[in-house]
C-alpha cells in the first residue's frame, strides 16, 4: 500500500492495485473487505462512501492487513472468522478454515433427515474434529430436535467451537469432549456420526496452496503416509456407536472416495453397512462417503 491516504476511495485504490499487481486471485473483492475491517464498516460502506475520512490508525491497520494478504494469508485468517451455512464462525490457528465444499455434508444429513421423517426429531449427533464447531453448528441450526457432541483432540479449537455454538444461540443442545477419534464413540447411541478428518498424505501437505499449509493446523490436514489413517480410526468404531439405520458421513479427498467406500464394505460386522455410496459436489469431484448401518 502506498502512503497515507485521508479517504475511502484512495486507501481501497492503493491495496486494490497492490493486489492486483501480486496477481491475488479476487483482488477487488480482498481488497473491499480489507478496507472495510480496517475501518469498521460493512464492505459496501467502502463503495458506498468513497470521500468517507479514515484516521491515522485505520490507515496502520489496513497497511498491516494488506502486508498479510500479500504473504499469503487469506482473508478469512486475517479476519479471524469465516461464514459456513450462511452463519458466522470464529476461526484460530487452532483450527481448520471451512471450506465451501464441506456444506455437502450438511446437505446430505438434511436430505437424510428430511427423507426419513426425522428432521424435528431428538437425533444425537456426534462431530469428530470439530474443530471451529461449524460442522455441529450447522447441523443443529436446521435440526431443531438434535443434540449433538463435538469432539476434538485439541482443547484450544474445542474452546473455539464452544464459543461458536454459544454464539449462535446453540450451546445448550451441544456438548464438547476432548478425545482422539476411538475414545469418541460409545455403543449404538448416534444416529449420526459425521466428521471432515484430515486426509492429505502427509507427504503431500508440503504442495498445497500457502494459504492452506500455512495457516490451517497440521494435524487437521495431515492424513498419514496414504491420507487414510483417520478412516482406519473411525470406521470400526463408527459401526459400534451408531444405532440401526443410523448414518455415517465422511468427507474424503477427491481421489479417495472409492478407497474409503471400499474400507466401509470391508469392516468384519454382523451389523455392517447395508448402503455405502459416495458423494459428489457441484463439480461432480466425488468428496464425501455415506453409510447406513444395517438394521
Amino acid at each position: 500500500m502506498k502512503g497515507d491516504s485521508a479517504e475511502l476511495r484512495g486507501a481501497l485504490r492503493s491495496v486494490r492495485h497492490s493486489f492486483r499487481c501480486a496477481s491475488i486471485e479476487t483482488p477487488d473483492l480482498d481488497a473491499r473487505i480489507l478496507t472495510a475491517e480496517a475501518c469498521g464498516l460493512e464492505p459496501g460502506e467502502v463503495i458506498a462512501r468513497p470521500d468517507w475520512p479514515i484516521s491515522p490508525e485505520q490507515t496502520k491497520r489496513l497497511k498491516e492487513f494488506a502486508a498479510r494478504r500479500l504473504a499469503g494469508e487469506p482473508v478469512s485468517r486475517i479476519l479471524g472468522r469465516r461464514e459456513f451455512w450462511g452463519l458466522p464462525f470464529k476461526i484460530t490457528s487452532d483450527t481448520l478454515d471451512p471450506r465451501p465444499e464441506t456444506e455437502l455434508l450438511i446437505e446430505t444429513v438434511i436430505g437424510h433427515a428430511k427423507a426419513n421423517g426425522l428432521a424435528n426429531s431428538a437425533l444425537k449427533i456426534l462431530d469428530l474434529g470439530t474443530g471451529s464447531g461449524c460442522i455441529l453448528g450447522a447441523l443443529l441450526s436446521e435440526l431443531p430436535g438434535a443434540r449433538g457432541i463435538g469432539v476434538d483432540i485439541s482443547f484450544a479449537a474445542l474452546e473455539v467451537a464452544r464459543e461458536n455454538l454459544r454464539g449462535l444461540g446453540l450451546s445448550d443442545r451441544a456438548s464438547f469432549l476432548c478425545a482422539d477419534w476411538a475414545a469418541a464413540l460409545g455403543s449404538g447411541v448416534c444416529d449420526i456420526v459425521i466428521s471432515n478428518p484430515p486426509y492429505i498424505a502427509s507427504s503431500e501437505v508440503q504442495t498445497l496452496e500457502i494459504g492452506v499449509r500455512g495457516y490451517d493446523p497440521r494435524r487437521a490436514l495431515d492424513g498419514g503416509a496414504d491420507g487414510l489413517t483417520a478412516y482406519r480410526a473411525i470406521l470400526p468404531r463408527a459401526i459400534k456407536a451408531l444405532r440401526p439405520g443410523g448414518l455415517l458421513l465422511l468427507e474424503s479427498g477427491s481421489r479417495q472416495a472409492q478407497k474409503v467406500s471400499n474400507m466401509m464394505f470391508g469392516i468384519e460386522s454382523c451389523t455392517g453397512f447395508s448402503t455405502v455410496k459416495t458423494l459428489s459436489d457441484l463439480a461432480g469431484l466425488e468428496r464425501a462417503v455415506a453409510g447406513v448401518r444395517q438394521s
